[in-house]
């Protein structure tokens, strides 16, 4: 190829990246997708055990992930969101309440042969918020950066609670796994709150560190996220689980992910105007309360449903949404900023 050429290729690709970033499809969910390909072609790769295996590998990186959240995270900051109390009930409210109880009639709607595919819907509704994208995503928007900071890394906390309990109330047999609260509580206490408050007793002496490196620790974030939905596939392609599925079953799956959103955001955005919230805070509690983590979701299915052939299909909802709310975010997040302007 000449260099004329290379050139205009290079062109090319940078003009794709940015249309996809503009629309929310950045690399790592085309990765995503690609190891669900890989793990479809090459199920043998992630379903190993013992010491040196792609899922234990993936239980240290996750501890590791974590600490180096605390580590970014300084009590500055957390100190910084502490005062708009009526923002941060609303968040929580939203995150670990309304998505609940928006998932749970829809059980008893649908068949049989779907009720995994609910089980997975309801895992995703009881996770989390977002850290890094909810932040981002409300910076962009120009809304209560402080707020976003606050109620995104409180709600990671609150869920190594409320997330087993959630599932603990409801029954998970059809996963093969049932719920054991403190047994799992304590498991993600000890994989996920331990290692950040490790992270942020250091902060005030790596934190700097961490901040300057934070695009690498993304990556090392993303790698260790890709490895579990690798596994957790492989395992489920292993045993034939997603026979059962049609693609018009899939493509339904993908719409009531992007209904979830809407009807979220709607009803946090009703309650946003009903309690006269300014710009800035509408902004952060639609965003931070209708976004769910990725991140979150990967690790606790780890200890939820350890062992589980069904995981790859208890994971379709959270990556479907997941990818749905960063494309439809980051266009609602221009749009606002432009409107405000």
């Amino acid at each position: 190829m000449t260099e004329e050429g290379t050139k205009e290729a290079t062109t090319l690709l940078q003009k794709v990246s940015q249309t996809l970033s503009r629309i929310g499809l950045d690399g790592f969910i085309l990765a995503l997708l690609g190891m669900i390909l890989l793990a479809w072609l090459w199920p043998q790769g992630g379903t190993g055990d013992g010491p040196f295996s792609l899922s234990e590998l993936a239980n240290y990186g996750v501890s590791v992930i974590f600490f180096f959240y605390g580590l970014k995270l300084s009590r500055a900051k957390l100190v910084a969101g502490l005062g708009n109390w009526r923002l941060h009930v609303l968040v929580q409210c939203s995150t670990f309440i309304l998505f609940p109880l928006l998932v749970l009639p829809c059980k008893a709607l649908l068949p049989e042969d779907l009720q995994l595919l609910w089980l997975g819907a309801f895992f995703l509704s009881s996770l989390p918020s977002t850290v890094s994208s909810s932040v981002v995503m409300v910076s962009l928007a120009e809304g209560n950066i402080p707020a976003a900071i606050f109620n995104a890394s409180i709600s990671s906390i609150i869920g190594v609670f409320i997330t087993p309990l959630w599932m603990g109330l409801i029954n998970t047999s059809q996963a093969g796994q049932e719920i054991d609260f403190f047994h799992i509580v304590g498991k993600l206490v000890l994989q996920v709150l331990v290692p950040v408050a490790l992270g942020i007793l250091l902060n005030p002496r790596w934190g700097k560190w961490a901040d300057r490196y934070k695009v690498q620790l993304k990556y090392f974030d993303q790698t260790i996220i890709l490895i579990i939905v690798y596994t957790a596939f492989c395992e489920s392609f292993e045993k034939n689980m997603f026979a059962t599925l049609s693609w018009l079953e899939l493509i339904g799956l993908a719409v009531a992910m992007l209904a979830l959103f809407f009807i979220a955001y709607g009803c946090i955005g009703f309650l946003c105007r009903l309690l006269h919230f300014n710009y800035e805070d509408r902004v952060t509690a639609t965003f931070c309360g209708s976004k769910k983590s990725m991140v979150h979701g990967t690790v606790m299915s780890k200890v939820l449903f350890p062992g589980s052939t069904v995981t790859g299909i208890l994971l379709l909802p959270l990556m479907l949404y997941h990818a749905l709310q960063l494309i439809v975010v980051s266009l609602l997040a221009r749009r606002l900023r432009d409107s405000k302007r």
